[in-house]
C-alpha cells in the first residue's frame, strides 16, 4: 500500500500509535530493530534515526559505527499481533545509510534490502519491468520446556495435509494465518507437511523487495504466535536426522516491459520461451556458487541430501521432482520457474538478488544450455548421474564456500563488502564445527577405540 507522510502522521494519531519499530535485516538474515517513541516519529520521517552499526554482524568498523535508518513509507504497518497493553506498536521496514560529505547520507553497501534493490536495477536495464517472486517457507513447531526454552519434543503425529487430532497444531497454525490476514497477507494455503511437527503456509507472490520483505515479517509472526500456544517454531532447515528437512521454493518470473511473462511461449513444446530456457541454464550454471548464499549455515547440508525430498542435484524438468527446478503446470501469466534447493535459514533479500543475477547471466548468452532430465536422480547411479552431465550441489559448507569463491557472477551480484563479509563470517562457523566433537562421534566411537 502507498503512504504518505500525512498518511502516517493520520494513522498514528487515530489509533494511538505509541511506539516505533524500525526494523531492518543483517547479512545474515537476521530481523533487527530500533525501537523508538511515536514522540520520535518526525525524526524517522526524515530520516534521522542512528543506530551503531558497529554492534550488527557484518556490518561495519568500530569506527565508522554511526549509521541511518531510512523507512520505506509504503512498509508501515500497525503490529495488531503484539500485546498492546503497553500502547500500539507499528513499524517501518528500513534501508541502511551511512554519514557522507556535506551531512548526506550514502547508501550503505553492506545492506542487504538494497544489494536487491541495486540487481533489480541490472534487470531493468536489461528490458524487464520486474521481477516476480513466490516463496514457500516450512518450518518446525516443538514444545517449550518449564522455563521457556525449546525442546526437541513435537506436539503432533501428524504428516502430508493430517488433520486434528493427528495433526495438533492445527489450532496454532490458524492463528498464524489469522494474524497474518489481519496484516495484508493473501494467503492460499496452510497445511501439515510430510513430517512430523512440519508446517507450511503459503502466501501470494509479490514483486521482489515486497516478497522478501513479507518473508521476514511472515517469520517474526509465525514466531510469536506459536510461543503464545506453547511452542517454539524454527526455520531450521534440518532439526531432526531422518526425517524431511524444511525448504523454502522460490517461484518467479520475470515480466517483460509490456506486462507480460517473459517465460512464456505459446509456440514451443513445452510453452517456455527461450528467455525462460536460458533463465534456467544460468541459474543452474551458477547453482554451486550462489549455495554458499541460498543454503548458509552448516546445518543447510544435512537437509540437502538423497532420500528426504530435497534436492541435492543441479538440473530441471518440467515435471520431476527430483531435480532442483521445476516448471508447474500452469502457463500464460503463471508461468514461472520453481527453484527448490532454497532453505529458509537463508537471508531473503541475498537469496533472490544471487537467484536474479545468475539467470540474468544465463539470458545474456553467457551460459551453456542445460537440457531438461526425466529420470529419478534419486535412483540413478553417481556413473548414471554423469552420463546426464548433472552435478550434485556442495556438499557442506565449507564446500559451498570453495564454489562461492569461484564465482565471480554471484560474487558481483553480493557486492565487495556482502562477499567479504560473509566469507569472513562462515569462515568461522565452518572452523567451530569442524572442530566440535559431537555426540554421534562419541556414541560411535568412545567404547570401540
Amino acid at each position: 500500500m502507498k503512504y504518505s507522510k500525512d498518511d502516517i502522521r493520520k494513522i498514528c494519531k487515530e489509533q494511538n500509535i505509541r511506539y516505533i519499530r524500525m526494523q531492518f535485516t543483517d547479512i545474515l538474515g537476521m530481523l533487527k530493530n530500533v525501537e523508538i517513541p511515536i514522540t520520535r516519529l518526525e525524526d524517522a520521517l526524515d530520516n534521522s534515526v542512528m543506530f551503531d552499526g558497529s554492534s550488527i554482524e557484518g556490518f561495519v568498523r568500530i569506527y565508522e559505527a554511526d549509521m541511518f535508518l531510512h523507512p520505506d513509507l509504503d512498509t508501515f504497518l500497525v503490529l495488531s499481533w503484539e500485546d498492546n497493553s503497553y500502547g500500539k506498536v507499528a513499524r517501518f521496514i528500513c534501508d541502511v545509510y551511512r554519514p557522507g560529505q556535506d551531512g548526506k547520507h550514502i547508501s550503505f553497501e553492506g545492506d542487504p534490502r538494497q544489494v536487491l534493490k541495486r540487481n533489480l536495477e541490472e534487470m531493468k536495464k536489461k528490458g524487464f519491468a520486474s521481477f516476480n517472486v513466490g516463496v514457500e517457507p516450512e518450518f518446525f513447531l516443538f514444545k517449550l520446556d518449564a522455563s521457556g526454552n525449546p525442546t526437541l519434543e513435537f506436539n503432533d503425529n501428524g504428516g502430508y495435509f493430517d488433520i486434528s487430532p493427528i495433526d495438533a497444531a492445527e489450532d496454532c497454525r490458524r492463528d498464524i494465518v489469522l494474524a497474518l490476514q489481519n496484516i495484508g497477507f493473501t494467503i492460499e494455503a496452510a497445511h501439515h507437511e510430510v513430517s512430523t511437527g512440519q508446517h507450511e503456509i503459503n502466501f501470494k507472490f509479490d514483486s521482489a523487495i515486497e516478497a522478501c520483505d513479507n518473508v521476514q515479517t511472515f517469520k517474526l509472526v509465525v514466531k510469536n504466535i506459536a510461543r503464545r500456544h506453547g511452542l517454539h517454531a524454527t526455520f531450521m532447515p534440518k532439526p531432526i536426522e531422518s526425517i524431511n528437512g524444511s525448504g523454502m521454493h522460490v517461484n518467479c518470473s520475470l515480466l517483460s516491459l509490456d506486462g507480460k511473462n517473459a517465460f512464456y511461449d505459446e509456440t514451443t513444446n513445452n510453452k517456455l520461451s527461450t528467455t525462460a530456457t536460458n533463465w534456467i541454464s544460468g541459474i543452474l550454471t551458477h547453482a554451486q556458487g550462489f549455495c554458499f548464499i541460498t543454503n548458509p549455515i552448516v546445518n543447510s547440508y544435512k537437509r540437502i541430501v538423497p532420500g528426504y525430498e530435497a534436492p541435492c542435484y543441479v538440473s530441471w524438468s518440467d515435471s520431476n521432482r527430483s531435480t532442483m527446478i521445476r516448471i508447474p503446470a500452469a502457463r500464460g501469466l503463471k508461468t514461472r520457474t520453481e527453484i527448490r534447493s532454497v532453505d529458509v535459514a537463508t537471508n531473503p533479500y541475498l537469496a533472490i538478488a544471487a537467484i536474479l543475477a545468475a539467470g540474468l547471466d544465463g539470458i545474456a548468452g553467457n551460459c551453456p544450455n542445460v537440457e531438461p532430465v526425466y529420470d529419478n536422480l534419486f535412483a540413478c547411479s553417481a556413473e548414471k548421474r554423469k552420463a546426464l552431465g548433472v552435478k550434485s550441489l556442495p556438499a557442506n559448507l565449507e564446500e559451498a564456500m570453495v564454489e562461492f569463491k569461484k564465482d565471480k557472477v554471484i560474487q558481483a551480484a553480493m557486492g565487495e563488502h556482502i562477499t567479504s563479509k560473509m566469507l569472513e563470517a562462515k569462515a568461522l562457523e565452518w572452523d567451530e564445527y569442524r572442530k566440535h566433537v559431537s555426540k554421534w562421534e562419541i556414541d560411535r566411537y568412545i567404547s570401540r577405540y
